[in-house]
C-alpha cells in the first residue's frame, strides 16, 4: 500500500484538486476489484510480454469467462496439508446456478487434498463463473485438475499455474495500479494489462484515416463497448483504446474495472513524473535528463530540424518526412516512454525512446550532431534499459545500420549479452535482460528517471 500513500502525498504537495479525483477513482476501482488474469499474447501494440509475470504453460479445456465479483477465502476440508511438494493453480469453471453445485465441486477438490485459498463467484445470465486460487499436490497436472472439475459438474474449465504474486489480495493490487496510473500517464497500458491479464492493447488515434479505414477505430460511445473478447474505451487524449485477448471473453466486471482506470487517467490529464538528473559531461557541460511526452513535440521537432540528413537517416533508416506525424506517436505515453536530454537553456539535444512493440520492446536514440560523442546516447540508453528491466522485459532491441557505430557502441556498452541479425539490409541488435543477465548488468543506479 506504500504506492497509494506516495500518490496521495505527491498530489497533496503539488495541488489541491487532484487528490479528491484520485480518491474517487480509486473507490470506483476498489468496488470492482478482483483477480487479474494472464492469457497467451498476440502481436500488436502492447506493453512488454512479462509485465504481468512469466507463467508456465497452461491447460485450457474450453474458453471460460472473466474475473468474478465476490471474494471469499478459506480451504477445502482436509486439504490443508500435502504429503509432498505443492503447486499453486488458478482455475476458472462454470457451475450450474443451483443449490449444492458449488458444494459438490469443493468436496471433489477436498477429496484430492486440494486447498481452496481464495474463491470468487460471478453470476451470469446462464450459470455462475467461479474462479479459484488453489494449492494442489505437486504431482497433479493441469489436465488432471480440469478432468476432476469436469467430473464434479464444472464446465468450460480453464487452469493456469499461479505464483506468489497471486496471493496478494485484489483490492491492494488494484489500488497500487491506480496509484501508478495517477503518477504517470505512461503506466496506463501496463496497468490495464496487469488488471486484465495477458492481452493485446492498441491505442488507435482519432484521425479521419483511422475512422474510415479500420473497424476497430469506429466511434465508441462514452461508456465504451464490450464485445466478447474485445473491449473498447475512449482514450483520454481522443481516439480509442482497444483491448483484445484470445479464447476467454471479458465480463462486465472486467469492463467496469478497465473503464474506471481509464476514467482516472482522463481526469488527471497529461502528466509525467518530474524527476530529473543533472549530468556533467566529460568536457564539463551540464545536461539535464528528464521524461518527455507529446507536450515536447515542438522542441523535439526543432531538434530534428537542426540535425543533419545523415543523422536523421541513421535514426529512421531513410528519408525523413513530416516530423509532426511520427513525433506525436514516439512521444505518446500510450506507446512507450521517452527520455529527453536538454541544455541549461531548455533546448532538447537528444531523445531516447522505449517503445512497446507487441511481444518485444524497442529502444531508439537520436542525438543532435553537435552533441554526439559526449556520452549522452549511452547515458540515455542505459536508463531506458534499466526502465525496461523494471517492467520485466526479457530483452530490448535496436534497429540501426552497421555504419551507425555510435549506436552499436552504446549497445555494447550495456555489458549485456547481445545478438546481431541482418534483416532487410538493416542491423538488429538485441540485448537479453534475463534475470541472470539483469543481476550482473552494470545498469545505472542513480535517481530513477520516470519515478518521483
Amino acid at each position: 500500500m506504500s504506492d497509494v500513500t506516495d500518490a496521495v502525498a505527491h498530489f497533496a504537495e503539488h495541488g489541491t484538486a487532484v487528490p479528491a479525483l484520485v480518491l474517487a477513482s480509486l473507490a470506483a476501482l476498489l468496488a470492482t476489484a478482483g483477480f487479474r488474469t494472464r492469457w497467451s499474447r498476440r502481436h500488436g501494440q502492447a506493453p512488454p510480454a512479462d509485465d504481468t509475470g512469466a507463467r508456465p504453460p497452461t491447460t485450457e479445456r474450453t474458453a471460460g469467462t472473466g474475473p468474478t465479483g465476490r471474494e471469499t477465502t478459506g480451504s477445502a476440508p482436509g486439504g490443508s496439508e500435502h504429503g509432498g511438494e505443492s503447486a499453486l493453480w488458478r482455475m476458472r469453471t462454470t457451475v450450474r446456478d443451483a443449490p449444492g453445485s458449488l458444494a459438490v465441486l469443493c468436496a471433489a477438490l477436498a477429496e484430492r487434498r486440494i486447498d481452496i485459498l481464495s474463491l470468487q463467484t460471478h453470476p451470469l445470465a446462464e450459470g455462475t463463473v467461479d474462479e479459484f486460487l488453489l494449492r494442489a499436490p505437486g504431482e497433479l497436472s493441469g489436465t488432471e485438475l480440469a478432468d476432476l472439475v469436469t467430473a464434479a459438474g464444472g464446465a468450460r474449465t480453464w487452469t493456469e499455474r499461479a505464483d506468489a504474486h497471486d496471493l496478494v489480495d485484489a483490492p491492494t493490487r488494484v489500488l497500487a495500479l491506480a496509484a501508478r496510473t495517477a503518477l504517470d500517464a505512461a503506466e496506463l497500458p501496463l496497468a490495464l494489462r496487469q488488471l486484465l491479464g495477458r492481452c493485446t492493447i492498441r491505442s488507435l488515434p482519432a484521425t479521419a484515416e483511422a475512422r474510415t479505414g479500420a473497424r476497430a477505430a469506429r466511434e465508441v460511445p462514452p461508456e465504451g463497448t464490450l464485445e466478447d473478447t474485445v473491449l473498447r474505451l475512449r482514450a483520454p487524449e481522443g481516439g480509442v483504446i482497444s483491448v483484445e485477448r484470445p479464447h476467454l471473453p471479458f465480463t462486465p466486471a472486467e469492463f467496469a474495472r478497465a473503464r474506471a482506470l481509464v476514467e482516472l487517467d482522463a481526469r488527471l490529464g497529461p502528466r509525467i513524473p518530474h524527476a530529473r538528473d543533472v549530468l556533467t559531461l566529460s568536457e564539463g557541460s551540464d545536461i539535464t535528463v528528464r521524461r518527455a511526452d507529446t507536450r515536447d513535440v515542438p522542441a523535439a521537432k526543432a531538434m530534428h530540424e537542426r540535425c543533419s540528413a545523415r543523422t536523421l537517416g541513421l535514426r529512421y533508416h531513410g528519408p525523413v518526412g513530416d516530423a509532426d506525424r511520427y513525433l506525436n506517436h514516439l512521444l505518446s505515453p500510450r506507446f512507450g516512454r521517452t527520455l529527453a536530454a536538454q541544455t541549461a537553456s531548455g533546448r532538447i539535444v537528444a531523445l531516447g525512446h522505449l517503445l512497446w512493440d507487441g511481444d518485444e520492446t524497442e529502444v531508439a536514440l537520436l542525438v543532435e550532431d553537435g552533441w554526439q560523442r559526449r556520452g549522452i546516447g549511452g547515458e540515455l540508453l542505459g536508463r531506458l534499459v534499466a526502465m525496461a528491466a523494471e517492467t520485466g522485459c526479457e530483452s530490448v532491441y535496436a534497429v540501426t545500420q552497421a555504419s551507425n557505430t555510435g549506436m552499436v557502441a552504446a549497445m555494447r556498452g550495456l555489458g549485456l549479452p547481445l545478438d546481431y541479425q541482418i534483416e532487410e539490409g538493416t542491423l538488429v541488435v538485441t540485448a537479453r535482460l534475463d534475470p541472470v543477465a539483469r543481476s550482473g548488468a552494470p545498469l545505472p543506479h542513480g535517481e530513477r528517471i520516470g519515478r518521483e
